[in-house]
């Protein structure tokens, strides 16, 4: 009986420890917003454009990270066909650049 108890509790506290750290990952994407360049902060819209090299902006999601850092997640198509991500901070930063 005790035994049982045991592995009751042991397999609860697991469930609990485990729900508490993927809860966040599997939120990460339903918190994102799509926004318009032009509703941007002024720094972060010539950053953007900046990294766009001409091309057409896709589309501009807004993210919070860790609950305190805005973040833009930028999607550009280039006119030869190759897309490029990138990440501006709310302080008009470039953190983050991939191209395809």
């Amino acid at each position: 009986m005790q035994i049982r108890l045991f592995i009751t509790t042991v397999f609860v506290a697991a469930s609990i420890v485990a729900g508490l750290f993927f809860s966040p990952l599997s939120l990460a994407g339903l918190l994102d917003k799509k926004v318009e360049l032009s509703t941007l902060p002024p720094k972060v819209q010539e950053t953007i454009k900046l990294n766009a090299q001409g091309g057409t902006i896709e589309s501009i999601e807004q993210e919070k990270v860790k609950r305190e850092v805005t973040v833009y997640e930028v999607e550009v198509k280039k006119s030869d066909g190759t897309e490029i991500e990138f990440k501006v901070d709310e302080n008009g930063s470039l953190i983050e650049l991939e191209k395809d």
